[in-house]
């Protein structure tokens, strides 16, 4: 079968988050895709395969971290968008059935993908012990995001802070259920981003992911309602680096970007 890896939330090659993509006639066990995604060890590997005709979903998919099935992944919906358009697979808006519900990705004339993806709540919390000292800079709030995210998102007092951070991974492992989110606000929004992330995520096996579509389904909402505007841009400042264009429409949020393909090939396994 073939094998894909895909740069998603990036317009050139080894940019943004990379992602596998496998397309099957059906899933296998558990245990051999979870394989698969040790193998290919990126932030997620996605599998999908057709479902029939007439149904609420056009395809079945699911997202594997090296270690652990996921919930909820934007990038590697993004990167199997893509695959699907590339390849001819699938023609138009494409619904995905997930364990977050129907997720839809509809390509854009200018090439880009837009996930339609249900809005992360946000519940504020006190700041946890000791979350301070993990993360290597004091928060400002906090704020649990809900069942399909799961992250502890923390704002920061500036761009500067979330550009220095070299947290404690283990120690921070213990604040939420998959990872912690650190954003500020955009010092100079004339940049192209109105603001800023990191994303940390040591429980799935993922130190520092580099562009993080679902974490931005708690960000849209996080910085719509302190910048009062429902359109903003993202920027997942890792050292891969990427853009995320985000808008809040109540309980959905839709995330766009661009997707490549960087590598294709045969997995024998």
């Amino acid at each position: 079968m073939r094998i894909r890896i895909v740069d998603a939330f990036a317009d050139r090659p080894f940019a943004g988050n990379p992602a596998g993509v496998l397309l099957l006639d059906r899933f296998p066990e558990d245990g051999w895709l979870q394989n698969v995604a040790m193998e290919v060890n990126h932030a997620e590997t996605a599998f999908a395969h057709p479902l029939p005709e007439g149904g609420e979903a056009d395809w079945g998919l699911r997202w594997f971290t090296p270690v652990a099935e996921v919930a909820m992944c934007g990038h590697a919906t993004l990167a199997t968008a893509h695959v699907l358009h590339n390849t001819g697979a699938h023609e138009g808006p494409v619904r995905f059935a997930t364990r977050s519900g129907v997720l839809v990705a509809t390509p854009r004339e200018d090439g880009s993908i837009t996930l339609d993806f249900p809005t992360a709540p946000l519940t504020p919390v006190e700041i946890p012990d000791g979350v301070a000292e993990a993360l290597g800079a004091e928060p400002l709030g906090a704020f649990d995001t809900g069942p399909n995210v799961g992250d502890l998102l923390l704002e920061l007092a500036d761009e500067k802070t979330v550009h220095g951070l070299a947290p404690d991974l283990k120690a921070l492992g213990t604040h939420s259920r998959r990872g912690i989110i650190a954003t500020a606000r955009a010092e100079d929004p004339a940049r192209g981003y109105d603001f800023l992330s990191r994303c940390f995520f040591p429980n799935v096996g993922i130190d520092e992911d580099p562009v993080t579509g679902s974490a931005h389904t708690a960000l849209a909402p996080f910085w719509s309602e302190r910048l009062g505007r429902a359109e903003l841009t993202g920027l997942q400042a890792s050292r891969r680096s990427g853009r995320i264009r985000t808008e809040l429409r109540g309980d959905r949020t839709l995330l766009s970007g661009r997707a490549v393909t960087v590598i294709e090939g045969e997995l024998i396994a």
